[in-house]
């Protein structure tokens, strides 16, 4: 009940991200997060309980809505813009990764490798007959291929991007959004992470403490952004604006 009065003293209404199959908003420090499959609730709720770093508090659930503290700090930065955070930051988001990564699996599966094979080769079909240059999607589509590899699966976020990752005087205050959380290739939340912004893919290395195989890293890169186009234009999201999928395709070119 408290929460209840709390929400009905704010006026402002945040549209954090909206499109057809979820809707976030903030209501001054609770966000409400309305999701029409309630499978992806549960296993964000399970996963933020089993995870080794900080996640937003959960306050209550009342599907499809589930609502949770805001978060101190401020985000690592965003998909498309410069990121202001230090390399310090940087490497406290790597040091995050590899506490999650050297945790308990999940007890439930993730991607498997043929699945994301078959939706790549599909992804690339429908891309180069809606206009992408035939050229950027073939060399991008080699390039991904070092991703399909057996790994060794760990606790991965599944979409570990800079927005969800928040900091305050460089440390981690909280980590955000684990709705695809599962087991996986490490390598695809550092890549996650480092999406667009290769100039820090160093500081986060650093801060996860062991060799990682860059190609491997910058094969997810492609294959992560081969996979999320046709999904973000259908969505209402630009993914050749300045910086974001379009371009990370470009810069492996």
């Amino acid at each position: 009940m408290a929460s209840s009065a709390t929400l009905a003293d704010v006026e402002e209404v945040e549209v954090v991200v909206a499109h057809s199959e979820r809707a976030t908003v903030r209501v001054g420090d609770v966000f409400l997060k309305i999701d029409a499959d309630q499978t992806r609730t549960d296993v964000e709720v399970e996963a933020m309980a089993m995870a080794p770093i900080p996640t937003p508090k959960i306050l209550w659930r009342k599907p499809p809505v589930l609502a949770l503290a805001a978060l101190p700090g401020t985000a690592l930065g965003r998909l498309g813009e410069p990121s202001t955070a230090s390399s310090a930051a940087w490497a406290a988001a790597g040091a995050a990764a590899r506490m999650l990564h050297d945790a308990p699996l999940p007890p439930w599966p993730g991607r498997r490798l043929d699945e994301l094979a078959s939706r790549l080769d599909g992804e690339c079909e429908w891309l180069v007959t809606n206009g992408l240059p035939a050229d950027l999607v073939t060399r991008n589509r080699r390039v991904a291929e070092a991703a399909l590899r057996p790994w060794i699966p760990v606790f991965m976020h599944g979409d570990l991007q800079i927005a969800h990752v928040f900091v305050d005087d460089d440390e981690i205050t909280g980590v955000v959004d684990w709705s695809e959380a599962g087991q996986g290739d490490a390598l695809y939340d550092l890549a996650s992470l480092t999406l667009g912004h290769e100039e820090h893919l160093c500081d986060v290395v650093a801060g996860y403490g062991t060799d990682v195989d860059l190609d491997v890293i910058r094969a997810w890169w492609s294959l992560r952004s081969l996979l999320a186009i046709r999904w973000l234009l259908e969505h209402g999201f630009d993914p050749a604006a300045p910086g974001c999928e379009v371009d990370v395709l470009k810069s492996q070119m």
